[in-house]
């Protein structure tokens, strides 16, 4: 049985991991993330943590314990699976699309939260920035509040992950280390978020 404070850690972290690439993505194109910015982002992944916890705790009053469980192996076991899945789907989709939309876009291509080109992410294009990232924690905190893990915990540890991944990684970005950051970071959040929902249930 994992700790529950583990179990918190491990699903903030993973949801957030994916965010090192972005980080290093915006180094590599020396597109800045000033501190501002930073919190900003941070805060949408603990304030969509906390909105999908909140939400599973409610859930969780009208479903047995090991249903409440079961759903949340799936729905991480799912969310893993798509983060694992998304640099294959974004690549494949970006041929296909001319006019996403701008979350979407964001989604596939990051950089596009630059909207004025200004080569610095601005208050509003971190907000825009945090809900696009944070769309994971929406998963990650259901999962917590369905399965009786402390989501204020899980929230506030989303946040600090955000801050470190998007923050620390954009410093380092460069070149090989975005690429290989991009790439490895979504195959181990993905990872990650599969075993502990599949634990739930073993």
């Amino acid at each position: 049985m994992i700790a529950p404070w583990l179990s918190s850690i491990s699903i903030a972290l993973a949801s957030n991991l994916d965010n090192a690439g972005v980080g290093a993505a915006y180094g590599m194109r020396k597109i800045k993330i000033p501190f501002l910015a930073s919190t900003v982002i941070a805060f949408m992944g603990f304030l969509l943590t906390l909105i999908g916890g909140l939400f599973g705790q409610v859930i969780a009053l009208w479903i047995p314990s090991m249903v409440c469980n079961i759903i949340g192996m799936v729905i991480l076991v799912v969310i893993g699976l798509w983060v694992m899945l998304q640099p294959f789907l974004s690549h494949k989709q970006l041929k296909k699309e001319t006019s996403p939309g701008l979350i979407k876009e964001i989604l596939k291509n990051p950089e596009a939260a630059d909207i004025n080109q200004s080569q610095s992410v601005d208050f509003k294009e971190s907000i825009i920035l945090g809900i696009a990232l944070s769309i994971n924690n929406l998963g990650g905190g259901f999962d917590a509040g369905i399965t009786h893990i402390n989501i204020w915990e899980t929230s506030l540890f989303s946040g600090a992950f955000s801050f470190i991944c998007i923050g620390v990684c954009s410093l380092l970005g460069r070149k090989i280390a975005g690429e290989r950051l991009g790439r490895n970071a979504s195959w181990i959040a993905g990872l990650i978020l599969i075993i502990i929902g599949l634990h739930q249930v073993i």
